[in-house]
């Protein structure tokens, strides 16, 4: 079997598994997005995620973290939900609307290993979701999937940027998917202006320190600054102020997987019922949800910060 063949193959099958998209690029150390890792993380702009700081050399070289790596195999899930919240009432981010990515993308990526391994041959491999520090986003631009926009996301030009991205490294050696080269933003700037934070800054550099779902889930066991205050716009948990206002976004369509099905209660939930919610409840509405990150008093601080605003002095 050719690597033309392995390829389609790998790609036919990540189909079946429920991604919209696959590419594949060439195993190579990413000189460039390393050089500006480290001018992003010398700038502090990692604010208090100093995990980021961690394993410098894994993050640029994918044959730091599969020895004798070939090919980086990029995936990418819709996550766009068929409906949203409730307006006027505290905001999720829709990428934790339903289940925790993490856990239905791993299962896929294991699935789609032993499939390789039981139809093209015994290869070393691993995949990643957001667990490793791998450049997603680089890979998927640079196995021609899309181009990485102001606001710092991979875009497609079919449906936008609602993705979750995946990768797998292999030893493989297949056949390898043109780098995505043109910019499609142009002289937009909706992102820009429309973040409250001012975390997206020219030349596609975020400030992570600066943004708000850096706050509401990143920032632990800490008061968010009140220089902040008025600023968050209602979010309690992540944001997608910049993904809404992108042009590229109203091709968005909804997603098919099931697990990413929102839990009822963060669309129906009210202010008053957020207030309400004990730890106990929290628990259990949301054991598998995305939103236990901030964990039960995270979110409670939270809304403690949004209500602020609307108190007189």
């Amino acid at each position: 079997m050719n690597p033309s063949q392995r390829s389609a193959i790998i790609k036919s099958v990540t189909a079946k598994l429920g991604f919209d998209y696959c590419g594949i690029a060439k195993a190579v150390r990413l000189d460039e997005d390393a050089r500006r890792l480290e001018q992003w993380l010398n700038k502090g702009m990692n604010g208090t995620m100093q995990y980021m700081e961690n394993y410098f050399d894994l993050r640029t070289d994918p044959t730091k973290l599969v020895p004798g790596a070939e090919s980086v195999i990029t995936l990418m899930m819709n996550y766009y939900p068929g409906e949203i919240q409730k307006p006027d009432t505290p905001k999720i981010s829709k990428y934790a609307y339903g289940q925790d990515y993490h856990h239905v993308i791993r299962k896929k990526l294991k699935q789609l290993l032993q499939f390789i391994r039981d139809h093209i041959g015994e290869v070393q491999g691993r995949g990643f979701v957001d667990s490793a520090p791998v450049l997603e986003r680089s890979w998927a631009q640079r196995s021609g999937l899309g181009w990485i926009g102001k606001n710092g996301n991979l875009i497609t030009r079919q449906h936008g940027s609602f993705y979750f991205i995946a990768t797998l490294i292999t030893d493989l050696i297949l056949d390898y998917d043109d780098p995505f080269a043109k910019d499609y933003c142009g002289s937009c700037r909706r992102c820009i202006d429309a973040c409250p934070t001012d975390a997206i800054q020219e030349n596609k550099v975020i400030d992570g320190s600066k943004c708000i779902s850096y706050f509401t889930i990143e920032l632990k066991e800490q008061l968010i600054p009140d220089e902040m205050q008025g600023k968050f716009k209602d979010w309690v948990f992540g944001c997608d102020i910049c993904q809404d206002v992108c042009p590229w976004n109203r091709f968005a369509v909804p997603q098919q997987e099931q697990a990413f099905t929102p839990v009822p209660e963060v669309l129906n939930f009210t202010t008053g019922d957020w207030e309400a919610l004990t730890e106990e409840k929290f628990n259990e509405i949301f054991q598998h949800s995305p939103i236990k990150r901030s964990k039960y008093a995270g979110i409670r601080r939270n809304l403690r910060f949004i209500q602020q605003k609307n108190k007189t002095p």
